[in-house]
């Protein structure tokens, strides 16, 4: 796992203390991990925005957040560094032109959408989520920055599920993550 270097101990274990394991959901034998607590504790928050900020550097025009999680964690990411947001989302749900990219779940297939002028070829942009799991998600949002000629000089991860393998699909991307789980 690469992990930011200004990420102290007592970060890691603030961030871990405020993360909620929730046995068989959404459905069983399935361990979800819950942040409303860490979303809830302003140190905790504070903490997890200023590290995952620090995933891109002083380079960043865009930050990216990925549906739903993401969300909450890119936009204050990207007012601390004065960047740009811009939401990947579920398909249908952007109300203008949209790229999209289709991407491989267990079961099935998912698409995300991104509105056309959302990047501007060559701006540099830190895609920020909750969970890397099985990469797909990831790759197909660096596949719609990249599509778009737009550069994309971090991810910023809150936590990765390593045994679920999602790094792999990303060798081409500098994937930071603060916990491994």
């Amino acid at each position: 796992m690469t992990k930011p270097p200004a990420i102290a101990d007592s970060d890691r274990d603030l961030l871990l203390s405020r993360i909620r394991d929730v046995p068989d959901w959404p459905e069983p034998g399935v361990v979800f991990k819950d942040i409303t607590p860490l979303l809830r504790d302003p140190a905790a928050l504070d903490t997890t925005i200023e590290l995952l900020g620090a995933v891109g550097g002083d380079e960043v025009d865009v930050v990216v957040g990925i549906e739903a999680r993401g969300f909450i964690l890119g936009a204050p990411v990207a007012h601390r560094l004065g960047a740009g947001f811009v939401p990947i989302r579920k398909a249908g749900k952007l109300p203008w032109q949209t790229a999209s990219a289709s991407y491989a779940l267990e079961y099935g297939e998912a698409t995300i959408e991104v509105h056309v002028d959302a990047f501007q070829p060559g701006e540099r942009v830190l895609i920020v989520d909750d969970v890397l799991a099985t990469g797909g998600t990831v790759r197909a949002t660096v596949d719609l920055v990249r599509g778009a000629g737009a550069d994309v000089v971090g991810v910023g991860i809150l936590m990765e599920l390593g045994f679920l393998g999602g790094r792999a699909k990303l060798p081409d991307v500098n994937v930071q993550s603060l916990l491994l789980v």
